[in-house]
């Protein structure tokens, strides 16, 4: 087998069993949130979900559209995060399925669950069972509301990352440079 196909099957299984072991995280982590607040809260915490899923989705799309040239300049004058900018853009395959596919898919999913869970608070403190108009009406009109807020906002992010990727990109990688130099860990 050819090594480009082994490296990009390694890397697939890799992200597969990453993001099966992120959505469990994230899961759980908005479930246990969502079990002990009141429904404004659950809403807040869906909006942030969503929000998170167009960060993500913005990062991945600059990483594509960046061009590597500023960063070489700035890397010979040991600007920080240039050298992480450099490997963004080198990478930025693995970089934006990380971002798009991993992150934002999970948001979506997960953003779904929450409102779900929303709802049937709402419907429950309205006094409306599920299953019944008033929930059906609340779970059309907030997951319609979610999806809306979703594709609106990535559709904002990517012209802004393709517009702005340099700058999205060099912040990134300061972001990165500095999580690698205060706790040690190699993210590239």
């Amino acid at each position: 087998m050819d090594a480009h196909i082994k490296r990009s099957i390694k890397f697939s299984l890799t992200i597969a069993v990453i993001t099966f072991v992120l959505a469990a995280i994230f899961s759980i982590i908005s479930s246990s949130i969502l079990s002990k607040v009141m429904w404004l809260i659950g809403l807040l915490v869906v909006l942030f979900i969503v929000f998170i899923g167009v960060i993500f989705d913005m990062l991945g799309i600059a990483a594509t559209a960046a061009d590597e040239k500023p960063f070489h300049a700035m890397a010979s004058e040991k600007v920080p995060g240039a050298k992480e900018a450099i490997r963004i853009i080198r990478n930025a395959d693995k970089f934006a399925s990380f971002c798009n596919d991993v992150i934002g898919d999970i948001s979506g999913i997960v953003s779904g669950t929450a409102t779900a869970v929303v709802v049937i608070q709402i419907s429950h403190l309205l006094g409306h069972q599920d299953g019944s108009s008033m929930h059906i009406a609340l779970s059309v009109i907030l997951t319609s509301l979610v999806a809306a807020l979703t594709v609106g906002g990535k559709a904002i992010g990517k012209h802004y990352a393709i517009h702005s990727s340099t700058k999205i990109i060099f912040r990134t990688a300061k972001v990165i440079e500095f999580i690698e130099k205060k706790f040690k860990i190699k993210i590239f």
